[in-house]
């Protein structure tokens, strides 16, 4: 996997607050800072964990409290929290194809009924069921996480350059 972090693209401040030359706000109070990540995935199933990035952001925005939201920009790829021990990953995996099987007879996959040439109805489920954003506190300039809790991103149909937007509310 590779991750791109791309340069700030808003950040908005009430009352008329500037930004500076690398796209962050001069001085203190509420703001929205967004970023966009690409992320190239090398497997049809892998997860990955984007904690690291996501704090990144938050440290680079200068924010002590606030939110966090991470969204995927895709409808076969899912972002959710949770444990990235690798059993746990794995039997995550395997309970998605035990309940959404691939190469079950999904009317998404059948050309009588879809346009779809990817076969990919079970990625699209699968992404239905672990969901698509989350949303996350910032306290002390920190996510405000449990000991063993990361923010994950799963790829259901890969290898593919994926986008994530991640967009931190910086409390007045």
């Amino acid at each position: 996997m590779s991750t791109e972090l791309r340069d700030t693209t808003v950040v908005w401040r009430p009352n008329g607050g500037g930004l500076n030359g690398n796209g962050t706000t001069h001085g203190r109070g509420a703001a929205i800072h967004v970023q966009r990540m690409a992320i190239q995935t090398s497997k049809r199933t892998e997860i990955h964990d984007l904690t690291e990035h996501v704090q990144a952001v938050v440290r680079e925005a200068s924010v002590t409290a606030g939110l966090v939201t991470l969204s995927t920009m895709h409808t076969t790829t899912a972002v959710f929290v949770n444990e990235p021990q690798s059993a746990l990953l794995e039997d995550v995996q395997q309970l998605l194809e035990h309940l959404v099987p691939r190469g079950a007879d999904w009317k998404h996959n059948d050309p009588r009924y879809s346009d779809c040439d990817r076969s990919n109805a079970d990625a699209h489920l699968r992404a239905i069921m672990l969901g698509h954003s989350v949303t996350l506190q910032v306290a002390d300039g920190a996510l405000t996480m449990g000991q063993w809790q990361r923010i994950l991103m799963a790829e259901f149909d890969g290898p593919r350059k994926r986008n994530l937007v991640l967009q931190v509310l910086a409390a007045a």
